[in-house]
């Protein structure tokens, strides 16, 4: 009897085993065939490719750069010993059954790249039965069983057959039957049934994806008689027409663009042409839903090339689809918004990459740094419409921003959060950089600060304004810092001069600068002072017996005074406060006199 688990999705629980960096030697690998006879391996193709250049935008770039790939597939010990097992359960149970490889694992080891996502395809059997016979082999071994998950068909996560899951020595393995797939006119899912090889190749979404590595005869199998050239030419195509390819799974269009834009490979002519198709489009905005959107693009922005995708997107039509605006804007939006965004998305990937990952340390409490630069990028690429608006159906003004995240992607809630509040966050600190590089907004920011009962002294005022900022931003204001300068000083159409050298060089020297002056201001951390006095405490000095908004005025004003003053202590604000009141209370009588 099997132990049978629900697992969550693939992606969410794997435990993986690391490749090792220094193998044992081994025989020579076999040499990759398309008619499925293993031979030696003896060379790398060298295969050059047009390379993606990232300048204002360009999706298709002159440059070339090559490619290898190899001829053989190369086994880690840990993957000779899975296979081997599972090669044992088919001898030991005489199932005949073809053990395939597919997808992803394949072509990266093709690549030279370590791989640990294995789906393992079966020709005569569910891969439920295929594990359940594994555990009984592993019991007549006297080996420890495994709990088999069984992630049921899910056709929104583009799930179309069971699949069945185990870890095998450390590894999670999927199994799946070979399938193929009819789909019906106005919708993505379609009818599956027990294919061939061939013909669950050729379902795939693009030739790359469709070669299989066959365990039985140690080689690897085009059954697409396309998958290795493509994949030598660097080139991304699907293995049936691109067209029908689109409209049964509009979806794949996105993921063409994330795969082209990993590898910089070259979207083939009539994939393009698809790609572009208003039909297609109209498909991918209707039939695919939200989530499955918002995950392809959140992949391609934590991916090594986030703007070559969004180039793609942007040149093949398709910003505003998978962007998609609300209406009723204020300011309505303009036909060149896709190429401001993306052209600010380029500027930041270059002036990040120009200045480092500190960008991203926003310390302990806060994301990882990838996390942060994630989100920093979506700020970048949205800031040309950070100050547009929609009216929600509370008659409530709604950033356009949060609307993309939350609705149009589908993203979490935190995240529209945290970019909304760094584009409010950098508007501040553009008036931080005036104030730092040259006084000139010096008596307008303190008049901003003082009131009544507190007054900052001159020499003072930066460091409470600043320490002001990062405490509404907390980890995040490296980010938000950056932004700023992204965009500082915005002057008429500030993105015509983005990516120039001379710009890349004046926006680091401004962050840089900055980011300098806030440390030794003391204020990186700034979030986690706390209050010297509580709102319970205020009141006893203010002598109220209940609070309200005066209490809250009066905690904003604390907040002040210890940046003001970062060693005072407890006594002294509160001798601070009552000379305050008493001074406020002897004007107020001076003027009714």
């Amino acid at each position: 009897m099997s132990l049978r688990l629900l697992l969550p999705p693939r992606g969410s629980l794997r435990l993986l085993s690391p490749l090792r960096r220094h193998q044992t030697p081994r025989p020579p690998p076999f040499r990759t065939t398309a008619t499925g006879v293993p031979q030696r391996a003896s060379s790398f193709f060298s295969i050059p490719i047009r390379a993606f250049t990232s300048i204002s935008g360009m999706a298709a770039g002159t440059q070339q750069q090559t490619v290898e790939v190899r001829e053989s597939v190369e086994l880690t010990e840990e993957e000779e010993r899975i296979f081997a097992k599972l090669l044992d359960v088919v001898r030991h149970f005489g199932l005949g059954t073809q053990l395939r490889v597919a997808g992803g694992w394949v072509r990266d080891k093709l690549l030279g790249k370590g791989s640990a996502d294995i789906d393992i395809a079966l020709d005569n059997m569910t891969g439920q039965n295929f594990c359940e016979r594994v555990n009984e082999y592993s019991k007549f071994m006297g080996e420890e069983q495994k709990g088999i998950g069984v992630i049921q068909c899910n056709p929104d996560q583009s799930k179309h057959l069971e699949t069945a899951r185990m870890l095998i020595y450390g590894i999670w393995i999927d199994f799946v039957n070979l399938r193929s797939e009819k789909y019906a006119e106005n919708s993505r899912i379609p009818t599956v049934e027990i294919g061939t090889a061939k013909e669950d190749a050729l379902r795939r979404d693009l030739t790359i994806n469709s070669l299989f590595f066959n365990i039985n005869t140690k080689s690897v199998e085009d059954l697409t008689g396309r998958g290795l050239e493509d994949l030598k030419k660097g080139l991304i195509d699907t293995p049936l027409p691109a067209k029908s390819t689109f409209l049964d799974d509009p979806l794949r269009v996105l993921r063409a663009i994330r795969f082209a834009a990993r590898f910089s490979f070259t979207l083939a002519e009539d994939l393009k042409e698809a790609a572009s198709d208003e039909k297609v489009k109209s498909e991918l905005g209707s039939k695919i839903s939200r989530e499955r959107i918002g995950h392809e693009v959140d992949l391609m922005m934590s991916d090594k090339h986030p703007v070559n995708a969004l180039c793609h997107i942007r040149d093949l039509g398709l910003f505003y689809v998978v962007f998609a605006f609300p209406e009723k804007l204020e300011p309505p939006a303009l036909d060149k918004h896709d190429w401001l965004c993306v052209s600010h998305l380029e500027a930041a990937w270059n002036l990040a990459h120009s200045i480092g990952r500190s960008v991203f340390s926003g310390g302990s409490d806060s994301k990882s740094q990838d996390e942060q630069q994630r989100l920093c990028l979506y700020s970048a690429l949205f800031t040309p419409v950070r100050n547009m608006f929609y009216m929600d159906k509370k008659s409530k003004k709604v950033p356009v921003v949060s609307y993309i995240i939350r609705y149009s992607l589908k993203l979490k809630a935190s995240d529209a959060d945290t970019i909304v509040n760094i584009h409010v966050a950098s508007e501040k600190f553009a008036e931080l950089i005036l104030l730092l590089e040259s006084n000139e907004n010096l008596e307008t920011v303190k008049e901003k600060l003082d009131d009544e009962y507190l007054e900052i002294p001159t020499d003072l005022v930066k460091r409470v304004f600043a320490g002001l900022i990062l405490r509404e931003i907390k980890g995040f204001w490296r980010v938000a810092l950056f932004i700023s300068t992204l965009v500082y000083p915005e002057v008429g159409n500030a993105s015509d001069s983005l990516g120039k050298q001379d710009e890349l060089d004046k926006m680091k020297e401004r962050y840089i600068s900055v980011e300098r002056s806030i440390t030794e201001l003391d204020l990186d951390g700034v979030w986690k002072m706390k209050p010297l006095l509580d709102g319970k405490a205020i009141m006893g000095v203010m002598q109220v017996k209940s609070g309200g908004p005066l209490i809250g005025k009066w905690q904003q004003r604390l907040v002040k005074w210890q940046l003001a003053h970062p060693q005072g202590t407890m006594e002294e604000c509160m001798e601070w406060m009552k000379q305050s009141e008493q001074q406020s209370k002897r004007q107020k009588i001076e003027c009714s006199t």
